[in-house]
């Protein structure tokens, strides 16, 4: 998929599919608010991994090890720039 083209799916179905690879989200209502505000939740959602954790949201693995597969199937599905899943794993391992 292009990164230009739309995709159908939500960020509720995005972030549904990072917490079952083994995410947790702190202050996830203040992010799921955010996200819906915008039509741009994609960046809105890097935007959140970079720089949320001044505001209280944070990812982090709830097991010793999230799967790398599915996190990066989620980004894939998703239409994410290739870039997005190396700046969300920089917020993983600062958190």
């Amino acid at each position: 998929m292009a990164v230009g083209s739309l995709c159908n799916e939500s960020y509720e179905e995005f972030l549904d599919s990072l917490k079952s690879a083994g995410i947790a989200i702190s202050n996830e209502e203040s992010l799921r608010e955010r996200l819906a505000e915008t039509q741009r939740w994609r960046y809105a959602f890097m935007s959140m991994a970079r720089n949320g954790s001044a505001i209280g949201i944070r990812f982090v693995s709830r097991e010793s090890r999230p799967d790398d597969s599915a996190i990066r199937s989620a980004f894939a599905r998703h239409a994410f720039p290739d870039s997005a899943e190396a700046v969300f794993a920089a917020s993983l391992a600062s958190n």
